[in-house]
């Protein structure tokens, strides 16, 4: 099981309105060259922040899945702070060499001024991709998947940062869908009530006034992607798989479409289900 903007721009002379889905490329009209008539002559200016890439923190960023969000965010043409405990550990996990990504300390149970620190006034979006690894310390799921949640949307409103996506897990409501007996959630709420940990702090979320989308995966697989994602409403789905692969794309993807503002989305993979745009799926996805 997995455990992880109103958008800031520059000023820009715009005469359409302007959507706040963020376009890491060149691609995006906002990164071309600006052409304007003064008089009978044609002139053209470079517009603020032509070569500037929206840069996304990555809380959790040398985990399983958080490895892999980082490694998608590059390769959409994101700038990325991988928030990591070890700088030097984490750079053994990523051997080729990206100007893109930045490595900064950061560590979730520290509390939100030194996160701010960490996450920069530079920083457009975070990716909360943090879980707290088994151990006899009972209060740890707290620690992280709550308290650890908890202090980095308050560094995100400390910066103005206003778009966060969550990690989160199937079933962290099960008590409310009946599944109190579901072995998964049982397991899971073993080690310090983590499913009871992750849901506080969505709820807390939730309340914050973020932009936010609340990935639950089902079990998490390191295998490659078999069969294609299904999205479905919160507290919907208590069974099923998925490949930190897609876990990884949904998040991202989260950050491309507005269709996933203010929603939580539970995903599994089924190979009999149909490939779908993530325009689809997350249209698919009413927000409450």
């Amino acid at each position: 099981m997995a455990t992880a903007l109103f958008l800031r721009t520059p000023l820009f002379h715009i005469t359409k309105p302007f959507s706040a889905t963020l376009h890491p490329s060149k691609t995006n009209p906002l990164y071309r060259k600006a052409s304007t008539m003064e008089g009978s002559e044609i002139t053209e200016e470079e517009e603020v922040g032509a070569t500037e890439k929206k840069r996304v923190f990555v809380a959790g960023a040398t985990g399983s899945t958080g490895k892999r969000i980082v490694e998608q965010l590059l390769a959409k043409g994101f700038a990325v702070k991988a928030g990591v405990r070890d700088i030097g550990k984490a750079k053994t996990s990523f051997p080729e060499t990206n100007q893109d990504l930045k490595f900064v300390k950061a560590d979730v149970t520290e509390g939100s001024t030194k996160l701010a620190e960490a996450i920069g006034n530079d920083t457009d979006a975070v990716i909360c991709a943090t879980g707290f690894r088994p151990s006899w310390d009972l209060l740890a799921p707290w620690k992280v998947d709550n308290y650890g949640t908890v202090n980095l949307v308050e560094a995100c409103r400390t910066l103005g940062v206003k778009r966060f996506v969550l990690i989160s897990s199937i079933l962290v409501n099960g008590a409310a869908m009946g599944q109190l007996l579901n072995p998964a959630y049982i397991f899971l709420n073993v080690f310090g009530l983590t499913l009871i940990a992750k849901l506080q702090a969505e709820q807390y979320i939730r309340k914050s006034g973020i932009n936010y989308t609340i990935v639950r995966p089902g079990g998490l697989k390191n295998d490659p992607p078999r069969g294609n994602i299904v999205m479905e409403p919160e507290d919907t789905l208590s069974e099923g798989s998925i490949s930190r692969d897609q876990v990884a794309e949904v998040a991202v993807e989260a950050l491309l479409h507005p269709e996933s503002y203010y929603k939580v989305v539970e995903i599994v993979a089924r190979t009999e289900a149909p490939k779908r745009s993530f325009e689809e799926l997350f249209g698919s996805i009413k927000q409450r």
